[in-house]
């Protein structure tokens, strides 16, 4: 196999990792994971309603479906802070990205 065979089969592995997530997480608590995922109330309901041959076949696809969400230093810092206070960093980081738009589908 490959490099690039190698790399696009690593890609659909974490794209449908990815969607299966965020699939369990929507239809236990659709609020919850909407947050935890950074989805908008439209692209939750598109995820949450694929069938199995729709979620597999959008994994197959060549580019990541899910994209980093800490591209902000202070995020970044509040999830890698360590320490007594590595709760209350958990949680301004939490408060960081609610702040954050959602992902819409365009």
């Amino acid at each position: 196999m490959s490099y690039s065979s190698e790399m696009l089969n690593e890609i659909k592995e974490v794209n449908l990792s990815y969607l299966l997530l965020a699939q369990r997480l929507l239809r236990e608590d659709k609020t919850t994971g909407m947050f935890r995922m950074g989805l908008s109330d439209h692209v939750a309901d598109v995820l949450a309603n694929l069938t199995l041959s729709q979620t597999v076949k959008l994994a197959a696809t060549n580019q990541l479906l899910c994209r980093f969400r800490f591209d902000d230093h202070a995020v970044l810092s509040s999830l890698t802070h360590s320490g007594k206070n590595a709760g209350v960093a958990s949680s301004h980081a939490a408060i960081l990205l609610a702040g954050q738009p959602v992902e819409q589908i365009g």
